[in-house]
C-alpha cells in the first residue's frame, strides 16, 4: 500500500492534528457515547487511538515489537490529555530524520518500510478523527489534498473479506455512491457509512 512520492509525515502531522482537535471538543458527558466504532464508546475509541500513537512511535524506534508500547493506557481518567501527549509523541518519532526510511514492525502485519507504516497510521487518523467528529455530531476540517491521499491508501487497502470485519483494522467495503467526496469514498471503502452519523446543529 504505496502512493508513489506522497510525503506521509506531513500529511499525518495533518491528520493527527485534526484528530487532537476533535478530541478535545469532547465534554465530560461525551465520553460514553457510541461511535462509528461497533461496541467501542468514545473513551474506547481514544483509549485505542492513544495505544496505537505510542505503538507507532515505538515502531519508529525499533521497538515495534515491544507489545507493551501498544497497550491501551489503563488510567483513561482524562482521556483528551491523555491522547494529546501520545499524538505528540508519535508526531515526534515521525518526525526524526531518516524515520520514512527505518523498517516499522507492527504487530499482527509484520515488517514494512517506513513510509508505508505512515501511510497506514495516516490513513487512520483520517478515519479515526471522523470517527470521533462523528460520535460528537461535529466534522472533520482537513483540507482537499490530505483527504484525496487518505482516498488513494483507502483503495489500496485489500478489500479480501477474510481481511475485514471482527478483528481487523477495518469493516467490510461499502458501495460508494456515485458523485462522493473523496472523505465519503474514503470511509465508506473502509466500512464507515457516513450518513449514519448525521452533523447536530
Amino acid at each position: 500500500m504505496t502512493v508513489t512520492g506522497t510525503d506521509f509525515v506531513e500529511l499525518d502531522r495533518i491528520a493527527v492534528q485534526e484528530a487532537v482537535r476533535v478530541v478535545d471538543l469532547a465534554t465530560p458527558a461525551d465520553w460514553t457515547r457510541d461511535t462509528p466504532c461497533t461496541g467501542w464508546n468514545l473513551r474506547r475509541l481514544v483509549a485505542h487511538m492513544t495505544a496505537q500513537h505510542f505503538g507507532f512511535a515505538a515502531a519508529a524506534r525499533g521497538a515495534g515489537r515491544r507489545p507493551e508500547y501498544w497497550r491501551e493506557p489503563e488510567d483513561m481518567r482524562e482521556p483528551a490529555r491523555t491522547h494529546r501527549s501520545a499524538a505528540a509523541a508519535v508526531l515526534a518519532a515521525f518526525a526524526e530524520p531518516g524515520a520514512a526510511e527505518r523498517e516499522f514492525t507492527l504487530p499482527n502485519l509484520g515488517d514494512f518500510p517506513g513510509g508505508q507504516a505512515m501511510g497506514f497510521h495516516f490513513v487512520d487518523y483520517v478515519v479515526h478523527a471522523w470517527d470521533v467528529a462523528a460520535a460528537l455530531g461535529t466534522t472533520v476540517d482537513l483540507p482537499e489534498h490530505v483527504l484525496v491521499a487518505a482516498l488513494g491508501v483507502a483503495r489500496a487497502v485489500p478489500a479480501d473479506p477474510a481481511r475485514r470485519g471482527p478483528g481487523s483494522s477495518f469493516a467490510p467495503a461499502l458501495e460508494v455512491p456515485a458523485g462522493s467526496g473523496p472523505l465519503e469514498e474514503a470511509l465508506r471503502l473502509l466500512g464507515r457509512s457516513p450518513e449514519r452519523w448525521p452533523v447536530r446543529g
